[in-house]
Formats: structure tokens, sequence, C-alpha cells
């Protein structure tokens, strides 16, 4: 493991450098389906559960502007636009994979840690 501080742009650490990339609720979820191939406004909302229209439009455009999905405008009618992940963005989606698993693992003993709390 390495822990050596980034002089970069005042990153802490890679893991840092990650999570500014990825914060925020839904933008982990945005790419990781989008790892499953290029995806239209319509499928992301169906995938990405819960989340609003205004905070959907509002990952995306910051993901684009951090280079990690592009956004393809095929300029027809009706307007059929498309998400699809950068090189930079599978990389990152593709770390994710871990984690995703670790969850799918641990599902039962982290719901009963959640419910636990709740009481």
């Amino acid at each position: 493991m390495t822990s050596k501080p980034l002089p970069v742009l005042g990153f802490t650490c890679g893991l840092d450098t990650s999570l500014r990339l990825i914060a925020g609720k839904w933008k982990p979820l945005i790419l990781y389906f989008l790892l499953l191939g290029p995806k239209r406004y319509g499928e992301l909302k169906r995938a990405v559960r819960d989340v609003s229209d205004k905070v959907l439009i509002q990952h995306l455009k910051e993901l684009e502007a951090d280079g990690v999905l592009t956004r393809t405008d095929y300029k027809e009618v009706p307007p059929r636009v498309d998400y699809s992940l950068t090189p930079l963005g599978r990389s990152l989606a593709e770390a994710l994979v871990p984690l995703c698993d670790w969850g799918t693992q641990n599902a039962a003993e982290v719901t009963g840690v959640f419910a636990e709390r709740e009481r």
C-alpha cells in the first residue's frame, strides 16, 4: 500500500484523488452502470434509482468536465444522446468493481448493522 503524499493539486494520497472524482452519492453508481456500456439518459435514470433529474444532470456534467465520461449528441429528432466512459473513466469504474463485490458479499451483515443502529 502506498501512502505517500501527492504533490499534485494538493491531493493527500491516491484515495483523495479518486474520491474527489467520485464525490457525490450517485457518481459511483453512474460509473458502474456505464461500465456495462454506453447508456442514454433514460437508461441511466432507471438504473440509478431515486436520483432526481437535477442531480443526475449535474453529476453527468461534472463527470464530463472531469474527463471521466463523454456525451455524444447524435443531432437527431427526436433527440438522442448517450453517455460512455473515457479510458480514464473506465479505469476508475473498474476500480469500483471490487467494492461492489464486497458490498454484495457482505450485504446481509451490513443490513444487520444498519438495523441495529436504527434501534
